[in-house]
């Protein structure tokens, strides 16, 4: 097939996989899932088991948070860096070398005797995230063909939302009620069903032919490319900072107990799960179209969460809502970047991890900045509602510059 700019078709490997039926490929995107569902656990269960990680490691609320940067700074550093390392090998085999990766660094910080380690282990943690999250996308893309290509990649990534709805619920129990470690052993079996489930249900998937480590970094000379990047940081940094301290948020304010936070975590992942699916079906229709009507979405439904955080009702009707608009940027961005640069589509689509994770990180130091500033457990709320409405005027460039370019938005 050849490659199509002009619609932002995502560039095929010449040696395709042997046809497939529609069956075997919605099991081989669902077991690429998985890895998501994994990586989805330790990214987010760890927010809501600060408390008492804080308690235990005798460190300060800010330290804490220093936790979910650190796990968002691995991600930023390691999506290019092993995303360029496989540029050119099989994609199959690359995956699920990313999870062996993946388990070590959690076996790590399951032992880890202090803070620094702990801290070592999120870092090492985050380094396959992106790498993976781009392999996967992209195989899942090519199995499902352009016209689905949108609804493909929100299956990838919907395991990451659905994670927020089982799977961080469930490790936070359990860590509240057998201590915060058990969360490192879980994520590693998790990535090993994956492992086993992606070997025998996956295609082999060779990398797109004349593909190179240098052909992916003359990508980087993309105006497109790096709006996109800033894009993206700047729409899902908001929902880092309420997401960091949501628990803070929902006993202190709200009134909740701490019993109650995996309920609570439960309502945002819900939220994240119909928007992740809501995104894909809006991404196949326009990307940018769906990416500015989510992010318009997302800073209106922040500073009414900010506003009404102390009404138990309201607060979770508008925590659902910013999961929802939140949640749908990710197909959209994620194919977004794969569109600004089809001649190297490994790099671009793990950007969009990158600047997802470095929106963590922003958000959880903003976050912090705030309340440590005395301006209270609302004020990330409010400075994620204004990062959105930032969002909103670089999408409409990002708009005009695709048109420029002869693309569709």
């Amino acid at each position: 097939m050849s490659e199509k700019t002009s619609t932002g078709a995502v560039p095929l490997a010449t040696q395709s996989p042997p046809r497939m039926t529609r069956s075997r490929v919605a099991w081989a995107i669902l077991a690429l899932a998985t890895g998501g569902f994994a990586i989805g656990v330790t990214e987010f269960a760890i927010m809501g088991l600060q408390r008492e990680i804080v308690l235990e490691l005798d460190v300060s609320y800010g330290q804490g948070g220093m936790l979910v940067t650190a796990y968002a700074l691995g991600v930023v550093v390691g999506a290019p860096i092993l995303s360029l390392a496989g540029a050119k090998r099989e994609r199959k085999n690359y995956a699920l070398f990313l999870l062996v990766l993946f388990i070590l660094a959690h076996v790590l910080s399951f032992f880890a005797p202090n803070f620094e380690a702990l801290l070592a282990g999120r870092f090492l943690s985050g380094l396959p995230h992106g790498a993976y999250f781009a392999t996967a996308a992209l195989m899942s893309a090519q199995m499902a063909g352009p016209a689905k290509r949108g609804r493909a990649i929100a299956v990838v990534l919907s395991g990451l939302a659905i994670a927020n709805v089982t799977g961080v619920p469930a490790v936070t129990w359990i860590g509240q009620q057998f201590g915060w470690r058990w969360m490192f052993l879980i994520v590693a079996a998790l990535a090993g069903f994956t492992m086993l489930a992606v070997a025998f249900l996956a295609p082999r998937q060779e990398a797109p032919a004349g593909a190179s480590v240098r052909g992916e970094l003359k990508a980087l000379a993309n105006q497109r490319l790096w709006v996109g990047i800033g894009l993206a940081i700047i729409g899902f940094s908001g929902m880092f900072a309420i997401y960091t301290y949501l628990a803070h948020v929902a006993v202190e304010i709200t009134g909740f107990s701490d019993s109650t936070l995996p309920w609570v975590v439960l309502v945002f992942g819900s939220g994240m799960v119909v928007g992740t699916f809501v995104g894909g079906a809006g991404t196949d229709r326009s990307v940018l179209g769906t990416v500015i009507v989510a992010m318009t979405l997302v800073a209106v439904f922040m500073a009414l969460f900010a506003a009404f955080a102390h009404i138990p009702w309201l607060m979770l009707i508008l925590l659902f809502c910013v999961g929802v608009s939140a949640s749908s940027l990710g197909p959209s961005m994620q194919t977004h970047l794969i569109d600004t640069a089809p001649k190297a589509p490994q790099l671009a689509a793990s950007f969009h991890h990158s600047a997802f994770n470095a929106a963590n990180a922003l958000g959880a130091v903003v976050g912090g900045l705030t309340i440590d500033m005395g301006l209270g457990l609302r004020a990330p709320a409010y400075a994620g509602a204004a990062a959105a409405a930032v969002g909103v005027v670089v999408t409409l460039y990002a708009m005009r510059l695709t048109t420029r370019a002869g693309q569709k938005v």
